[in-house]
């Protein structure tokens, strides 16, 4: 895409119109043409020539671009951010993916752990080098997209110091469901979308951490013992595991806090770890779940829903409790539909005495991440979307949108599952109040 190209159009159809409300146009009109498969300069062209005036030519583009809030007299003040495509950044999701990282990184205080003599066994024909430390072989990096898409080039083994257990970090405003975080690495084999992981482009590879017992001994010692725990922010909780080997520890760790409860959260089906190992009561396997076109065109690279639930099915067999986790749900034309078949899938899959809570959250982003979308994943539909930065700073869908879909998902649930805990992440109170959810009683 001619970002120039594009600011050349608007600037001969508004010579006056100084760079920051061209900007606005540009990205205004690219959206629409986008949308809806027109050629960026019919958009302009398309502008009516009464409108001279820059409010009355962004109130047009406004109009085209977010009917439905507008339809529900949502007032639009909005300042749009500036359009930068690079087109060296797409992520190719064509290509068969395979795992085998050309560089191997050990950090010097553990390039004799277990983990580090794991990986050597899994991946002899790697380049291994051993460095001092993560962040100083790594403080050169320049980052961005195209380099993001490379990341599996490189694993580092390192030695983590910080952050090994924390507070879910909310953004401000919004209602915490109390649940709290271990990091286990940083990065991820799949290539979602909408991954909040692409606003952290400043690391050349995938992050190990091989002192998985320091995790353990802080977690011993954590203020908030008897909490609900779980990894997968900054990892897919299982999609490494056949190479780490971390899950079945995990488990044996946490039998001895059974009030602690402890969740895997995974797009995969890599739960032969888990299976390995007796379950254990506290021990809660999710997935997240998206209806299997959403997956096919937005996960890519990941377990099939229908792969999910075989594997939410043997770990309930098993022994696990289980969890679902809608989020993100997307709107667009039909989804009612597709996200109904989804409900009826887990239902017929899983059983319900296994599970232990839902959770339910819509698309949402930060600036930043929009902008990773639309270059790494350029042919992606979820920013057609009408979306427009809330009150916490992210990029959402309107509010009556998140309510209407909170309610019809709450409705098919209930209807299944009325004792399973249901809970939304991310949302304000007065949306959960809208949506028919008490905030002060999540669990």
């Amino acid at each position: 895409m001619d970002v120039a190209g594009l600011n050349k159009v608007v600037l001969a159809r508004f010579p006056s119109f100084g760079p920051n409300k061209v900007q606005e146009l540009v990205r205004l009109a690219y959206e629409i043409a986008v949308r809806d498969g027109l050629d960026f300069v019919t958009v302009v062209r398309n502008i009516p020539a009464g409108c001279t005036a820059f409010s009355a030519v962004k109130d047009h583009l406004l109009g085209l671009r977010f009917p439905e809030g507008l339809a529900h007299g949502i007032s639009i003040k909005e300042s749009f951010a500036a359009l930068k495509i690079d087109i060296n950044a797409e992520c190719d999701v064509k290509r068969a993916r395979v795992i085998y990282p050309k560089k191997i990184f050990f950090e010097r205080a553990v390039e004799s752990s277990p983990l580090a003599v794991r990986l050597r066994k899994l991946f002899p024909d790697s380049v291994y080098e051993t460095i001092s430390s993560y962040k100083e072989r790594s403080a050169d990096f320049l980052g961005g997209p195209a380099e993001f898409n490379r990341r599996l080039d490189n694993f580092f083994v390192v030695k983590e110091h910080y952050d090994c257990v924390k507070s879910c970090p909310c953004t401000p405003g919004v209602v915490s469901c109390g649940y709290h975080n271990v990091n286990f690495g940083f990065g991820c084999p799949f290539e979602c979308s909408y991954c909040f992981l692409q606003n952290y482009t400043n690391s050349p590879g995938i992050v190990f951490p091989a002192n998985i017992d320091d995790f353990f001994q802080a977690f011993a010692g954590y203020a908030g013992q008897n909490i609900r725990l779980g990894s997968g922010e900054t990892a897919d909780s299982l999609a490494f595991d056949h190479l780490t080997g971390f899950s079945s520890g995990i488990v044996d760790f946490f039998r001895s806090y059974p009030g602690t409860v402890f969740e895997f959260k995974t797009k995969s089906d890599n739960v032969a770890g888990l299976l390995a190992v007796a379950a254990s009561a506290n021990i809660v396997t999710g997935w997240s779940v998206n209806p299997q076109a959403v997956i096919e065109r937005e996960e890519h690279y990941s377990a099939g829903l229908a792969r999910r639930l075989a594997a939410a099915r043997s770990c309930a067999a098993a022994g696990y409790r289980t969890a679902f986790h809608f989020d993100p749900v997307f709107y667009y034309p039909g989804w009612q539909a597709d996200y109904a078949l989804v409900v009826e899938d887990i239902f017929r899959a899983v059983p319900r005495d296994s599970m232990a809570w839902i959770s339910l959250g819509t698309l949402r982003m930060t600036v930043r991440q929009k902008k990773m979308i639309e270059n790494r994943f350029p042919l992606n539909t979820i920013l057609s979307a009408e979306l427009l930065t809330a009150p916490d700073g992210k990029v959402r869908y309107h509010d009556f949108v998140r309510v209407e879909v909170y309610r019809f998902l709450l409705s098919l649930l209930r209807g299944r599952a009325p004792k399973v805990p249901v809970y939304l992440c991310m949302e304000p109170a007065e949306i959960w109040r809208e949506a028919g959810l008490d905030s002060r009683c999540v669990f």
